[in-house]
């Protein structure tokens, strides 16, 4: 069983969805998980799990959340930078508020707590860094310009902090598929009849089902790990196989 204990864990949008399975796996593995969001703690929240509310996008938000974490648990150890937003627009309606809110999110939010996090982390001995990012950083989901446009971004800074700040901190990413949360459900809504986009993705799994908030969890808390020891610097996809498939559909030869 892969354990966590003494370690310092933060993760970013740990409130719901794959943050807070994250979030749950962590601190089932022994860590002390401190968790963020823009908004109020969860009323469903176990008190075992540190909330701070901060948006990531803030860089003065993110410096006091650091100093809060360091007062109740000492140095991060463990970063999963998993606060994002999802717009479902093409570059050509999208707005500049959009741009704000997603590149703020996705980009900045990442960017910011990297900087700030990884000096503790070297002074520590060590850290792990698991960036959230997505297929579609690399085959661009319809209608999500700027979303897809932001995960790439993240999948670049990944292998850079992993280039730049080994052997004392790993970095790398996770590129999930279609996981169901409430970003699947928005994502789906663009199509012109969603039953038939969801059966046909569905059609293009491998694994015959859509993926669960804890399938990432699981690869989380390996990379987060001294199981994953020699891994630094990659995407992990964890899509059930989806982009494993050529554009013919399963079933039909």
């Amino acid at each position: 069983m892969i354990r966590l204990d003494g370690k310092v864990a933060l993760v970013t949008g740990g409130g719901r969805g794959i943050g807070r399975a994250i979030v749950e796996r962590f601190l089932a593995a022994g860590a002390q998980v401190t968790a963020c969001g823009r908004g109020p703690r969860p009323v469903d929240l176990t008190d075992a799990v540190n909330w701070v509310t901060a948006d990531v996008a803030d860089p003065l938000a993110v410096k006091r959340l650091k100093t809060e974490i360091e007062a109740m648990s000492g140095d991060v150890t463990i970063l999963v930078n998993n606060a994002g937003v999802q717009i479902e627009r093409t570059i050509t309606d999208s707005s500049d508020d959009d741009w704000d809110a997603v590149i703020g999110a996705n980009c900045r939010g990442v960017f910011n707590c990297c900087r700030l996090f990884i000096p503790g982390m070297e002074a520590a001995g060590g850290g792990a860094i698991v960036n959230i990012g997505s297929i579609s950083g690399d085959v661009a989901d319809p209608g999500l310009a700027l979303y897809n446009a932001s995960k790439a971004f993240v999948h670049g800074l990944t292998r850079s902090i992993a280039v730049d700040h080994g052997p004392t901190v790993r970095c790398n990413a996770i590129r999930p598929g279609w996981i169901m949360t409430g970003m699947a459900d928005a994502a789906f809504a663009v199509a012109n009849n969603v039953d038939h986009a969801k059966q046909d993705a569905l059609a293009r799994h491998a694994a015959g089902r859509f993926g669960e908030p804890m399938d990432i969890a699981a690869s989380a808390l390996w990379l987060a790990s001294d199981e994953a020891a020699f891994v630094t610097g990659q995407c992990i996809t964890v899509d059930g196989g989806l982009t494993a498939a050529s554009p013919l559909q399963p079933g039909l030869f």
